[in-house]
């Protein structure tokens, strides 16, 4: 199916504190992704000039993608939280040929690099 394992991750919105907190934690540790062969793709439903600008100011190696319609949110499945007011905060770990690997679910940004660099590694 592809030439690298995908960490795809789910977050609610660009320039939030959370959130910025959860890219810059890949951000940080986006090394340790490529020399395990992996490709990290971050997911809002904010537009491509959103991301844009958040990816220059924090200054993000990875893409961002735009699901302006939650199109994408919708097909994963990823449920509203906080009173059904935030979109989700998911991250999955996909291998090579498509399995997925590991699902995280939690509205707390804190963990989230560290659970998909860890299922990494377990491959």
């Amino acid at each position: 199916i592809g030439t690298k394992p995908i960490v795809l991750f789910f977050y609610p919105k660009d320039n939030t504190p959370g959130c910025t907190k959860e890219v810059c934690s890949f951000r940080d540790s986006y090394e340790e992704f490529t020399e395990l062969g992996a490709e990290v793709v971050g997911i809002s439903s904010d537009s491509e000039a959103s991301h844009r600008k958040f990816a220059a100011v924090f200054n993000l190696p990875f893409v961002l993608l735009a699901d302006t319609q939650k199109e994408v949110r919708r097909l994963f499945k990823i449920e509203n939280s906080l009173f059904n007011l935030l979109p989700g905060r998911e991250t999955y770990v996909v291998d090579m040929e498509g399995n997925v690997l590991m699902v995280f679910n939690s509205m707390s940004p804190a963990h989230h690099m560290k659970k998909a660099l860890k299922a990494l590694k377990n491959m």
